[in-house]
């Protein structure tokens, strides 16, 4: 029988110019899907957190800047813009400027939009201008589409160096940390994905996760992705890593990326960062799983890593299905915290990301290889895996 992946993104089968994302502020009780027709759609489902996840998030954006462009190049009468080369490149320069601004952290954002640019940049004779629109609309769908068989690939590579750190037919437990499975990615996914790629050959013991408040991609996302997947696994609350290591075999962390510095200093979710250090503690290899989209050999370190700060509230409020379910499985929002509390400033702390410096990284593993570090350093060489 065929794995069944859930999907971030879906478009119809005889239509590009249509895309639809699955809600992900109400799963994992209600599933929704919503039509992202505009640039403003994309970047307000962005920023809003109704679609997460560095590779989604780019794929996103690109796949509606393709969508509105090939709208437009139908349209009759065509958008002035679409007429020439130069007021094009400068219609599409603004709308690249404006999607960077949802989510700033996720590097495969920025580095999806360099691309886009370069193509840009490398037209030049204007005689066919819908032939280079349509050009544009292809490279942009391929951020995309060229998605899965990245996660694929790392995936096989990473949970195969994980296999090599154990004795040889053990089964191996392996904890991770928010959600990079299909729902953060095109398909498959990064992290998860290694889980998935253990499970699979028959490896995986069992897959821990963490609740990862205060979204709860972990209870809410990353569950339902196991649990569709038949991938046995269990639950904990963010403060019960170290207690897991204490009590359980663990052979393996396995996280995700939003952006990865040159030195190896790694930011992701919030909450990797404690793990890293018990993991270190526990003797735990702690493995990074990105495409090389998300290494920016341009930021040397962690230091050097915006940090997205989210609204205070976010951090006081909960959602979920009201208990006992009904039928209908009605949805509610709390308030967890004291009247006011999120209003004042300084009150709450509530940074989207942390980043683990290199020296806490057992192996950093892409699409292209697996990277350790040398016997003595603190860093990494990355320029072999990207």
């Amino acid at each position: 029988m065929a794995t069944v992946f859930m999907s971030s993104i879906r478009t119809p089968v005889d239509s590009d110019d249509d895309i639809e994302i699955v809600n992900q502020l109400l799963l994992p009780h209600t599933t929704e899907y919503l039509k992202v027709s505009t640039i403003e759609e994309a970047h307000e489902a962005i920023k809003s957190m109704k679609i997460r996840g560095a590779p989604a998030i780019a794929s996103l954006a690109a796949l509606t800047l393709a969508s509105v462009l090939s709208r437009d190049l139908k349209s009759d009468p065509r958008p002035a813009y679409t007429t020439s080369l130069q007021p094009f490149k400068d219609h599409v320069n603004e709308i690249l400027n404006y999607l960077f601004t949802s989510r700033p952290t996720a590097v495969n954002l920025g580095q999806a939009i360099k691309r886009l640019r370069g193509f840009l940049d490398s037209q030049t004779d204007s005689a066919d201008i819908s032939g280079i629109i349509e050009e544009f609309i292809k490279e942009a769908r391929n951020v995309a589409r060229e998605d899965v068989g990245r996660n694929k690939e790392m995936s096989r590579r990473g949970g195969d160096w994980l296999l090599s750190q154990v004795p040889e037919g053990e089964k191996v437990n392996v904890l991770t940390v928010c959600n990079t499975g299909s729902l953060a990615t095109s398909g498959y996914g990064t992290a998860l994905g290694l889980i998935t790629y253990l499970f699979e050959q028959g490896k995986l013991g069992r897959a821990y996760f963490t609740q990862t408040g205060p979204y709860h991609q972990g209870s809410r996302l990353t569950a339902l992705e196991l649990q569709t997947l038949g991938i046995p696994s269990t639950m904990i609350c963010d403060t019960m890593v170290g207690s897991l290591f204490q009590n359980h075999k663990i052979h393996g962390v396995a996280v995700g990326a939003d952006r990865i510095a040159q030195n190896g200093d790694t930011a992701n979710k919030i909450g990797t960062y404690q793990a890293a250090v018990l993991a270190s503690r526990h003797k735990i290899p702690f493995i990074v799983v990105a495409p090389i989209t998300t290494v920016d050999l341009s930021t040397p370190s962690g230091a050097d890593i915006p940090i997205e700060q989210r609204p205070a509230v976010e951090a006081c409020l909960a959602r979920g299905a009201v208990f006992p379910l009904a039928e209908e499985k009605e949805q509610r929002q709390v308030l967890l915290t004291p009247p006011g509390m999120h209003e004042g400033e300084g009150n709450v702390y509530n940074p989207s990301f942390d980043v683990t410096p290199a020296d806490l990284i057992s192996a950093v593993v892409t699409e292209k290889g697996v990277a350790v570090r040398k016997d003595g350093q603190k860093e990494f060489d990355l320029n072999g895996i990207v």
